[in-house]
């Protein structure tokens, strides 16, 4: 089984985030609502992807990102960025902090699914793609 922390201050977001992934196999799901608490998370857990939001009270997103990046044991942990932020600079700058994909809200549900797959090594099943 692998994890997936979804980190979102928006507990809505993170139950949408979750709904839209409970289709794919082998995948236990944790919660984070603050960017200080995901790392709390981290601290105790493997976790195998993140579903980060940028704008958050606590700590940005992206310093998390950067955490995890300078970080032995998380720089290659893959992240997924899903935030409100859809402007060029704000995609750019998350990428080049190691950002795996980057998604604005609202999002596609498949698209993050198909990431998610992508970067974790889950194979889609046939019969989702009919």
């Amino acid at each position: 089984m692998k994890t997936v922390l979804v980190v979102d201050d928006s507990a809505t977001m993170r139950r949408m985030v979750i709904a839209s992934l409970r289709h794919v196999p082998d995948i236990n799901f944790a919660e984070a609502g603050s960017g200080l608490e995901a790392l709390e998370w981290i601290a105790l857990a493997p976790v195998d992807l993140l579903i980060l939001d940028l704008n958050m009270p606590d700590m940005h997103g992206l310093d998390v990102l950067r955490f995890l990046r300078s970080h032995h044991t998380y720089n290659t942990t893959p992240v997924v960025v899903l935030t409100t932020k859809g402007d060029e600079s704000s995609h750019v700058t998350a990428l080049a902090a190691g950002a795996s994909h980057y998604l604005t809200k609202p999002f596609i549900p498949q698209t993050l699914s198909t990431y998610v797959r992508e970067l974790l090594g889950i194979m889609q099943d046939m019969e989702t793609l009919l």
